[in-house]
């Protein structure tokens, strides 16, 4: 059954229709895999083997009796534990919830189980999913499949790694910054973070975060994210924001259909020579290919007041609910002040104390940042940048700066500095793994497209992963 585990969720829902192998031969595998490897990568959490063997087996008689539950019968999911999953353990990553079993599910959970998937277990985040690496007091630290040394990067990344070492053929995950495409990077997945409010967030009781966060599906494969993707989308009766779009499928396109902008670095921020290389070798190759593709940075990005926005927006929305006492205790806990280095900090300090004029005054320099992407998606369909500042970093103290070629950088600015700008946007982006490093390590690029043309956006991305290439799979993986 080892040949299962490497399928995507697609064919695996394929195979299960046609009756060529059967939900329990297919949970079975990979919960022989979690078995097998999770052990040194720490990524699911929490197993829900005999619920889940009891769901595949139900899924079996109603196949044998010609019923399907929908579009993922049969089919084993991972979900990160920061939603709420009915009679299974729901932690954040936070000891103080070890015990937190609810009595309902968030809308995109049911959403993903209503069309027949089968919930295999919950895997590692950071506390709260406030860290582009992923560790916590309760579970431990989750390992890099590619080099154990190393962060599978967050808050998403016990889902990348699970993905990549075949434990889950899809995972549910949720980015605010980053969080589902730094770990697709420095993982060697697909992951999207969807157009803002295309995918409801909640039911989520007094939320204080309206902005930029989404949840969105990850992946082997960009079919994989189409598929989830549309049974995500759309309003759910709770989160008032999402407007009911239709989410066409595209027509399959050539690669040499598309106009493509793409950069290598952002003003302020530059990448490791790596990285770099990584970007320009796959714009070189599309060129070749006879793609319109030319170097193209939206008018007025540069890294430092995109993230000291992006920092204002998001902590004046996570302040609203803390007190005075609360909002200190951040404050020191990231040795944050309003001279700090990191560009992402000095924003946050000023977001945590934001008043009503400056709230509005960021929402008009976001309107700003999002109108000149939108410029450039007109002349473009396409946008390609880099993920993040390098491959996947070593295990490293949080807020302590990190090596980038013969230079440090701050922390948040060598893992977020190129995620959080389209958080900021609202706008679409996969990240899509192109090959390998130097260091042997896997490099995604992110994918920008026109919001709410998701579909496009993945559509464009099948196209791009067939012409770089499949990247094997991590050594520990067996």
């Amino acid at each position: 059954m080892s040949e299962l585990i490497y399928k995507t969720a697609t064919a695996l829902a394929g195979a299960i229709r046609r009756r060529e192998v059967s939900a329990v031969e297919v949970v079975l595998a990979h919960l022989a895999q979690i078995s097998k490897v999770n052990g040194d990568i720490n990524a699911v959490v929490t197993v829900c083997e005999e619920r889940a063997l009891a769901r595949a087996r139900e899924a079996d008689k109603a196949g044998a009796r010609g019923e399907s539950w929908g579009v993922l019968h049969g089919v084993p999911i991972s979900v990160k534990d920061s939603y709420e999953t009915e009679g299974v353990l729901t932690t954040f990553g936070d000891p103080s919830q070890s015990d937190n079993v609810p009595t309902w599910s968030t809308t995109v959970v049911d959403r993903l189980l209503d069309a027949g998937a089968i919930l295999l277990g919950k895997t590692n985040l950071p506390p709260y999913g406030r860290n582009f690496q992923c560790e916590n007091d309760l579970f431990g630290r989750t390992n890099n499949p590619w080099d154990l040394s190393r962060t599978p990067g967050g808050s998403s990344g016990g889902g990348t790694a699970a993905l990549a070492t075949g434990m889950v053929p899809l995972e549910l995950g949720a980015d605010f910054a980053g969080s589902i495409r730094v770990p697709a990077h420095y993982c060697g997945v697909f992951g999207i973070k969807p157009t803002e409010f295309l995918v409801p967030s909640g039911p989520i009781p007094n939320k204080s975060i309206r902005h930029m966060v989404q949840p969105g599906p990850m992946a082997r494969s960009a079919e994989d994210l189409a598929l989830a993707l549309q049974l995500m989308a759309g309003p759910d009766g709770d989160t008032y924001e999402v407007p009911p779009v239709t989410l066409g499928k595209p027509q399959s396109r050539p690669l040499t259909s598309y106009a493509v902008g793409w950069m290598s670095e952002l003003p302020g921020a530059k990448p490791s020579a790596e990285i770099r290389n990584s970007i320009a070798k796959v714009a070189e190759g599309l060129e070749e290919i006879g793609c319109d593709i030319r170097e193209s940075v939206p008018e007025g990005w540069e890294f430092t007041p995109l993230m000291e926005t992006w920092a204002e927006l998001g902590y004046a929305e996570v302040g609203s609910r803390m007190d005075d006492q609360a909002r200190e205790a951040t404050l020191e806990d990231l040795d944050a002040s309003p001279e700090s280095e990191c560009a992402l900090l000095r924003g946050l300090c000023r977001g945590l104390s934001a008043d009503n004029r400056l709230f509005a005054e960021v929402l008009t320099k976001r309107d700003t940042f999002s109108s000149s992407l939108d410029r450039l998606l007109e002349e473009f369909e396409i946008l390609l940048m880099p993920t993040s500042m390098t491959t996947a970093i070593p295990h490293w103290p949080t807020g302590k700066p990190i090596p980038v070629d013969d230079r440090e950088e701050t922390y948040w600015t060598v893992g977020l500095g190129y995620t959080a700008p389209t958080n900021l946007t609202g706008h679409p982006v996969v990240t899509c793994p192109i090959g390998l490093g130097d260091s042997g390590l896997p490099v995604g690029i992110q994918v920008v497209g026109p919001r709410w043309e998701d579909l496009e956006v993945i559509g464009f991305v099948e196209r791009l992963a067939e012409f770089v290439g499949r990247i094997p799979s991590p050594g520990n993986a067996s």
